[in-house]
């Protein structure tokens, strides 16, 4: 069975079903502004209230099937580096424990995937962005995924590999959970290391505080500005759907953090590691 996008959207307040009307093109003025200001725009309400429980019941389905995991990472994902001193980013760990359900549990019948799938969203998220290279992610454990965080987990301050990430919020936790971020931090040239650096010690003040709702969208340039998600407290879950778009479409994850994020790689890791659209560590 598949589902049909549109019975979950909320096309009365954010009419992307119309490409021509002037909604469009008010909605779409407004979100470019916010990702040109920050690199992140937020689509309140962009489920409908009625919905959310579908999706939270297909999140309750598969979260048993997310890759567990408790590490310590950097800000790139990558092995340790002894050539910097150990004050540099790179050689900067911090505890991560997480769960990420792949993108192969996502098939035709799932509600999360299908909003991912319906050509006018990713239209959407394209002209948001103003983007002429844009692509769904080719990485088979990754284009829709869903993060499974409990209490005490959260997400340490991370870029993230594919350049253009939309994130839809699920279910929160009864506490914490927030998203910080520090926005365009770095660029395609520039890794800003010393920028960087003050972010992890708390001495950046461009840090910025987002606490999301169920239903709402979230689209953010991940690839460039620094990420984190506070620790989680009480029993419930906090679920979000990650939706993931590049500029390259061949691009993949690396294996390093592939393995770190879903416990395995596939043949296609291996082959494309090194398909990038810059020369970013990760």
């Amino acid at each position: 069975m598949t589902v049909n996008a549109l019975d979950l959207i909320d096309l009365d307040k954010y009419a992307i079903h119309l490409p021509s009307s002037g909604k469009l093109r008010n909605l779409l003025a407004e979100t470019q502004a916010q990702l040109i200001d920050d690199g992140c725009a937020v689509l309140r309400g962009f489920v409908r209230a009625d919905r959310i429980t579908d999706l939270v019941l297909e999140a309750d389905r598969v979260a048993g099937k997310g890759h567990r995991s408790f590490n310590k990472t950097n800000v790139y994902f990558t092995a340790d580096n002894p050539n910097y001193p150990e004050s540099h980013p790179l050689r900067r760990f911090f505890d991560r424990s997480n769960s990420f359900v792949p993108a192969d549990n996502f098939g035709p019948e799932s509600r999360i995937r299908s909003i991912y799938e319906w050509p006018r969203f990713s239209a959407f998220v394209q002209q948001a962005l103003g983007e002429d290279r844009f692509f769904r992610y080719a990485d088979p454990f990754a284009d829709v995924i869903i993060n499974v965080a409990e209490e005490g987990a959260g997400f340490p301050w991370h870029f993230d590999t594919n350049n253009f990430t939309v994130t839809l919020a699920i279910q929160n936790a009864e506490q914490g959970g927030e998203f910080e971020y520090c926005p365009n931090l770095r660029t395609p040239d520039d890794e800003n290391y010393s920028g960087v650096e003050a972010v992890l010690d708390e001495q950046c003040s461009s840090v910025k505080t987002l606490v999301l709702q169920p239903g709402d969208l979230q689209i953010f340039k991940g690839r460039y500005s620094l990420h984190r998600v506070r620790p989680l407290s009480g029993s419930r879950r906090r679920y979000v759907a990650i939706y993931s778009f590049v500029e390259e479409p061949a691009m993949v994850g690396n294996p390093e953090r592939t393995r770190q994020l879903y416990g395995r790689v596939l043949p296609i890791h291996l082959e494309r590691a090194g398909v990038r659209a810059d020369t970013l560590v990760d």
